[in-house]
Protein backbone atom coordinates (compact mmCIF):
# COMPACT_ATOMS: atom_id res chain seq x y z
CA UNK A 1 0.00 0.00 0.00
CA UNK A 2 1.30 3.40 -0.87
CA UNK A 3 -0.03 6.57 0.62
CA UNK A 4 -0.97 9.11 -2.01
CA UNK A 5 0.15 12.60 -1.27
CA UNK A 6 -2.50 15.19 -2.01
CA UNK A 7 -1.60 18.81 -2.26
CA UNK A 8 -4.23 21.49 -2.14
CA UNK A 9 -3.61 24.26 -4.62
CA UNK A 10 -3.89 27.72 -3.16
CA UNK A 11 -5.38 30.52 -5.18
CA UNK A 12 -3.16 33.53 -5.49
CA UNK A 13 -4.47 36.97 -6.31
CA UNK A 14 -1.87 39.03 -8.16
CA UNK A 15 -2.80 42.65 -8.83
CA UNK A 16 -2.07 43.93 -12.34
CA UNK A 17 -1.22 47.40 -13.61
CA UNK A 18 -0.98 50.14 -11.02
CA UNK A 19 -2.89 48.26 -8.31
CA UNK A 20 -2.27 46.68 -4.92
CA UNK A 21 -4.03 43.95 -2.98
CA UNK A 22 -5.02 45.08 0.53
CA UNK A 23 -6.44 43.36 3.58
CA UNK A 24 -8.73 45.98 5.09
CA UNK A 25 -8.50 46.42 8.84
CA UNK A 26 -11.63 45.41 10.73
CA UNK A 27 -14.24 48.05 11.41
CA UNK A 28 -14.19 49.17 15.00
CA UNK A 29 -17.02 48.51 17.43
CA UNK A 30 -15.58 50.74 20.13
CA UNK A 31 -14.85 54.47 20.01
CA UNK A 32 -11.49 55.92 21.08
CA UNK A 33 -13.15 56.93 24.34
CA UNK A 34 -14.03 53.28 24.99
CA UNK A 35 -17.75 53.43 24.27
CA UNK A 36 -19.01 50.13 22.84
CA UNK A 37 -21.29 50.62 19.84
CA UNK A 38 -24.41 48.55 19.10
CA UNK A 39 -23.96 45.67 16.64
CA UNK A 40 -25.62 47.55 13.77
CA UNK A 41 -23.25 50.55 14.05
CA UNK A 42 -19.59 50.41 13.10
CA UNK A 43 -16.89 53.02 12.63
CA UNK A 44 -15.78 52.52 9.02
CA UNK A 45 -12.11 51.81 8.62
CA UNK A 46 -10.14 52.87 5.59
CA UNK A 47 -6.81 51.45 6.64
CA UNK A 48 -5.30 48.14 5.74
CA UNK A 49 -2.16 46.10 5.09
CA UNK A 50 -0.65 45.57 1.68
CA UNK A 51 -0.80 41.87 0.81
CA UNK A 52 0.72 42.18 -2.67
CA UNK A 53 1.80 44.84 -5.14
CA UNK A 54 1.81 44.51 -8.89
CA UNK A 55 5.12 44.00 -10.69
CA UNK A 56 4.72 47.43 -12.27
CA UNK A 57 4.57 49.16 -8.86
CA UNK A 58 7.33 46.99 -7.41
CA UNK A 59 9.77 48.07 -10.13
CA UNK A 60 8.81 51.77 -10.02
CA UNK A 61 10.60 53.93 -7.43
CA UNK A 62 7.88 56.59 -7.73
CA UNK A 63 5.57 54.35 -5.65
CA UNK A 64 7.15 53.74 -2.20
CA UNK A 65 4.67 50.99 -1.31
CA UNK A 66 5.71 47.49 -0.34
CA UNK A 67 4.15 44.30 0.95
CA UNK A 68 3.09 44.51 4.64
CA UNK A 69 2.92 48.33 4.66
CA UNK A 70 0.00 49.79 6.61
CA UNK A 71 -1.82 52.28 4.41
CA UNK A 72 -4.71 54.73 4.41
CA UNK A 73 -6.84 54.39 1.28
CA UNK A 74 -9.89 55.83 -0.45
CA UNK A 75 -12.36 52.90 -0.70
CA UNK A 76 -14.54 54.31 -3.53
CA UNK A 77 -12.82 52.34 -6.34
CA UNK A 78 -11.69 49.37 -4.23
CA UNK A 79 -12.76 46.09 -5.81
CA UNK A 80 -13.67 43.37 -3.28
CA UNK A 81 -12.08 39.98 -3.83
CA UNK A 82 -14.54 37.21 -3.02
CA UNK A 83 -11.76 34.99 -1.71
CA UNK A 84 -12.45 34.80 2.01
CA UNK A 85 -15.58 34.41 4.08
CA UNK A 86 -15.24 37.79 5.77
CA UNK A 87 -14.32 39.47 2.44
CA UNK A 88 -11.64 41.87 3.67
CA UNK A 89 -9.41 41.63 0.59
CA UNK A 90 -9.60 44.44 -1.95
CA UNK A 91 -7.76 45.35 -5.14
CA UNK A 92 -7.12 49.09 -4.98
CA UNK A 93 -5.67 51.46 -7.61
CA UNK A 94 -2.37 52.79 -6.30
CA UNK A 95 -3.51 56.39 -6.74
CA UNK A 96 -6.24 55.68 -4.14
CA UNK A 97 -3.60 55.00 -1.48
CA UNK A 98 -3.32 58.37 0.18
CA UNK A 99 -0.78 57.62 2.94
CA UNK A 100 1.68 55.00 4.15
CA UNK A 101 2.24 54.68 7.90
CA UNK A 102 5.95 54.76 8.80
CA UNK A 103 7.67 54.59 12.16
CA UNK A 104 9.64 57.72 12.99
CA UNK A 105 13.19 57.30 14.12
Amino acid sequence: MSAKKTTAKMEIVEPLGLRVLLRKDEDRKTTKAGIHLPDKIEIPTITGRVVAVSGQIESDDDWPIAQYDKVLFNPKRAVPVDFEGDNRLFVVPVEDIVAVFRRGG
